[in-house]
């Protein structure tokens, strides 16, 4: 297929090249030969009248011109993604559609999992590739690289539809050996104890519930912090530390960790999670059902 004089297939071949910045590997992921890779960078180079990629010792480095080619490739290939996967008819059952889902390990747990189970009978063949959130997550999502966006609903883009999924109140979770944790706790109790903070990503960025808790920050005792959430149950039985959890991510630890919840000693508003899709995949009859499943989902509770 050649637009304007283009094998519309060096495109795919480039965004790899860019990628790998080798051709050895490039030809594993596009599972060719290396010499049929090495023939496509040429046509590259004949086409753009120009390197792309300078060998320099084992890399290769691409050029300027190729690094300002490379985001026009990432997105033509992004739309011809969407054109085949958007389709105003779909069918759970015979589809074999594979969804790309930017989620928590908060929401992996109690929502995605789950789902994958409700998932199993109705469309067997559906699969979801789950990747977890982050300024690259809306990079790629504007891009059209990620199908669904599921996120705290402040955290949403104001440039594209949002669907509530439910809502969840934190608790105070510890080992149910912890003599502070056999009734509730006031404010003092909760401050003197050692807590296991949550600290998201490679920049340590706060979460809902320690954004919430910065008033108290120059009080707390944080001992050890985590960067993830479904992480922190793990570090709470035969210690006297606690935590702040999302309450239905606590209740499907407690059991097996020996753990027991408490009511937050303060204020805090409920965490309320979105489901966020593009606003050009509006009549995507296969988001539509992603979502909607989740949604079911998390109305029968969740992590139940």
């Amino acid at each position: 297929m050649r637009f304007k004089g283009l094998d519309l297939n060096l495109v795919v071949a480039l965004d790899i090249l860019l990628q790998e910045r080798s051709v050895s590997r490039s030809a594993e992921r596009l599972k060719l030969s290396q010499p049929a890779v090495s023939a496509a960078l040429a046509r590259l180079r004949d086409y753009f009248n120009d390197e792309l990629l300078v060998s320099m010792g084992r890399s290769m480095i691409p050029t300027a011109y190729a690094e300002s080619l490379w985001p026009i490739a990432r997105d033509l290939l992004a739309k011809a993604d969407l054109l085949i996967d958007t389709s105003s008819s779909f069918d759970p059952a015979t589809s074999r559609r594979r969804f790309r889902v930017s989620a928590s390990d908060f929401i992996q747990t109690v929502l995605v999992a789950p789902a994958l189970r409700a998932m199993q009978d109705t469309a067997p063949g559906i699969s979801l590739d789950v990747g977890p959130t982050g300024s690259n997550s809306i990079t790629l999502f504007e891009n059209g690289e990620i199908d669904c966006i599921i996120s705290p609903e402040q955290y949403a883009s104001p440039s594209h539809p949002v669907r509530p999924l439910f809502a969840d109140n934190h608790v105070v979770v510890g080992w149910r050996d912890n003599p502070a944790m056999c009734r509730p706790l006031d404010l003092d109790s909760f401050l003197t104890l050692g807590h296991v903070a949550v600290r998201i990503g490679s920049g340590r960025e706060l979460t809902f519930a320690e954004r919430h808790m910065l008033p108290y920050s120059d009080q707390r005792r944080i001992e050890v912090s985590s960067s993830t959430f479904s992480g922190v149950p793990l570090m709470l039985p035969r210690t006297q530390r606690i935590a702040v959890l999302q309450q239905r991510l606590a209740a499907a630890f407690c059991d097996p960790f020996d753990l027991v919840m408490q009511p937050l000693p303060f204020e805090m508003p409920p965490l309320r999670e979105v489901a966020q899709y593009h606003s050009s995949r509006a009549n995507d009859a296969g988001i539509a059902w992603l979502i909607d499943t989740f949604q079911t989902v998390a109305a029968n509770g969740a992590a139940g």
